[in-house]
């Protein structure tokens, strides 16, 4: 599992890299970090965390699917969907517009949906498994 995120992640990283130098951007870092309100430190902590972060998520999406499902990962994952959003309104004061609201109403509904779907799976299973137990033969000793 770990060879499977780290082998995606050097590829990312490396056509990430590429990219930037092939487009001639990387000459404009050094005005970027030094426009950034924040400060540079704040701009270079600011990268950092994300990539922590973002590779705590890739492995933890990672053992989901092996673990339990696909399904199920990009379940918890669309849950995760409206959280960043408001996060960024309270820790940010981001401006909440009505495509961030858009998304995080169909984010819920999304999830809602996959445990309701689960919910009527489960229901069905039970009623199938009694049906099939009380019209099973009974073995007589």
């Amino acid at each position: 599992m770990m060879d499977m995120v780290i082998y995606e992640n050097v590829v990312a990283c490396g056509v990430t890299v590429v990219g930037l130098f092939a487009s001639g951007e990387w000459k404009e870092l050094g005005r970027e970090m030094d426009g950034y309100e924040l400060g540079t430190a704040s701009y270079l902590m600011t990268l950092i965390w994300v990539a922590v972060f973002w590779q705590m998520y890739a492995l933890g999406a990672m053992g989901l699917i092996f673990e339990v499902s696909a399904l199920f990962s990009n379940s918890i994952s669309v849950v995760g969907l409206p959280i960043v959003p408001v996060a960024a309104v309270f820790c940010f004061r981001d401006r909440m517009s009505g495509v961030k609201g858009v998304s995080m109403a169909l984010a819920v509904w999304g999830f809602v949906s996959y445990m309701y779907q689960c919910y009527l799976d489960d229901r069905n299973s039970k009623v199938v498994t009694k049906s099939v137990d009380e019209t099973s033969p009974r073995m007589s000793s």
